[in-house]
């Protein structure tokens, strides 16, 4: 029998088996069905097919996570720029003013950006009223020698009689403004300077505070859940990958199970063809295997002590740790939407070896006039009837065997509140963002550049060290910020 000219055609594929051939050119055999079982039974062929599609599915899997990893990491960049020892930074960095016709010099009124979006953005706002009064025009209505005892301590002020304080008082439903008794002279002369230079333009997002747009949503909630984007183009490539992949191996699995059963309907089969047909997989001498065995005995061994040295690592690592609060306080709304300086509540955050917890009255300094009829806000004055603190679950904690301040590095170090939290401008419920490690620690120290220009302290270490450590940066490290007495005495 010449297989060649079967249906039509005069040879059949190279790549079709041989042994094969007999009986898929009989008489009764589709032509087409000729073909597709040549193509499956080529074992050579089909080898190479799923490791191409293995390769793809683990390219695509690469760029997923790699497009991941790169969305994460823009989230909480620490910037290695340097930190200038000194330079307190806020929850949003103060930017260059230029000023305005009559509002003083520019480095006035860049101080005091600075220091109004750090004390005063709370309750007020320049050309709109929010808490408290617009600050407009407020130095064509009262004198500086007014505004500075003012700022110094408004109840004195009040209770010394002054006509346009108690009139003052009286508007906003005897709501005592904070006494702001740190703030020297000059820095509230500065801050009039920077008012004086907004007047009459419109307020932007970085003013901050809680306005009439987004006063709906102080109580600690969002208004709404933000909604999600379209899948990227990645994640569609790997989705159609796997189906196109599961796909082609059902298929495989069905026209082979075509075969066997086309095989297995012929009378004419030698013994040797029917051995390959019944052919089955022998998993018990594989169970029996000794070397199989051996491997399966030492992975698992090698599991049991990755998961117990991870378990040891673990003690005391809270990393992730996100508990429930007494009240449902969102940092992404008051620190995101509103701009809230993070020392208005943190007070001692700048300037004590710890970041305090809020009182319960620093709260009400908006919420005694915004959403008072919120249940959340209720707690809040429950707890200010009853005398008695918030029960607020601490999420940072240090082991005790270890010091650390933090004045020391968000005042002298200039380090962001986000280096250490990550984006808590973005937290609905606050977690733990680092590990808080020592290692963790070491490596910000041994990879933080200090920032020395223009500080004479600095002059001679940095000379020494670019002596010894040409084309090294001076980091943190490099000032001693490695010892183990720093932070363990």
């Amino acid at each position: 029998m010449h297989y060649g000219h079967f249906k039509g055609y005069k040879t059949l594929p190279s790549f079709c088996c041989p042994r094969i051939v007999p009986y898929l050119c009989a008489p009764e055999m589709p032509s087409r069905f000729v073909i597709s079982a040549c193509f499956c039974m080529n074992s050579n062929r089909l080898r190479s097919l799923p490791h191409l599609l293995l390769a793809l599915l683990l390219t695509f899997t690469g760029a997923q996570q790699a497009s991941a990893q790169d969305a994460s990491a823009s989230t909480a960049t620490v910037s290695q720029a340097g930190v200038t020892p000194g330079a307190a930074a806020a929850a949003t960095p103060a930017t260059a003013v230029a000023p305005a016709a009559g509002g003083g010099d520019a480095a006035a009124v860049q101080a005091g950006d600075a220091l109004f979006k750090a004390n005063c953005t709370q309750c007020h706002a320049v050309n709109e009223q929010v808490v408290g009064p617009a600050l407009a025009g407020i130095s064509k209505r009262r004198p500086i020698t007014w505004i500075i005892p003012w700022v110094h301590n408004p109840a004195k002020v009040v209770a010394s009689g002054d006509e346009y304080a108690v009139a003052l008082y009286n508007k906003f439903q005897k709501q005592q403004m904070p006494s702001f008794a740190a703030l020297s002279d000059k820095e509230i002369t500065s801050i009039v300077a920077y008012i004086t230079s907004q007047e009459g333009q419109p307020a932007t997002a970085a003013t901050g505070g809680v306005t009439a747009e987004n006063a709906a949503s102080a109580d600690g909630k969002t208004a709404g859940a933000s909604s999600s984007g379209p899948s990227s183009a990645v994640d569609i490539l790997l989705i159609a990958l796997v189906v196109v992949l599961i796909v082609m191996v059902v298929t495989l699995i069905i026209i082979g199970n075509l075969m066997k059963d086309v095989l297995r309907g012929r009378k004419d089969l030698d013994g040797r063809d029917v051995e390959v047909l019944e052919q089955r997989f022998d998993w018990g001498k594989l169970y029996r295997s000794p070397v199989l065995r051996g491997i399966v005995g030492v992975v698992f061994a090698l599991v049991l002590l990755y998961e117990g040295v991870q378990s040891v690592m673990a003690v005391g690592l809270t990393q992730g740790y996100q508990p429930t609060q007494p009240i449902a306080f969102s940092h992404k709304l008051h620190a995101g939407e509103n701009q809230i300086n993070c020392a208005y509540c943190h007070t001692s955050v700048y300037k004590a070896k710890s970041a305090n917890i809020p009182s319960a009255n620093i709260c009400m300094n908006c919420h005694s006039q915004i959403k008072t009829e919120s249940p959340e806000i209720k707690k809040i004055y429950r707890a200010i009837e009853r005398k008695q603190p918030v029960q607020w679950v601490r999420i940072h904690n240090l082991p005790d065997l270890a010091y650390f301040n933090h004045s020391q590095h968000t005042q002298v170090g200039g380090i962001q509140c986000q280096t250490c939290h990550g984006p808590i401008q973005n937290m609905e419920v606050v977690y733990q963002y680092s590990a808080l490690t020592m290692g963790w620690c070491i490596n910000c120290h041994r990879e933080t550049p200090l920032n020395t220009k223009g500080n004479a302290y600095y002059d001679k270490l940095v000379k020494l060290h670019d002596t010894k450590n040409a084309g090294a940066p001076f980091t943190v490290s490099s000032n001693g910020g490695t010892e183990c007495s720093k932070c363990h005495y």
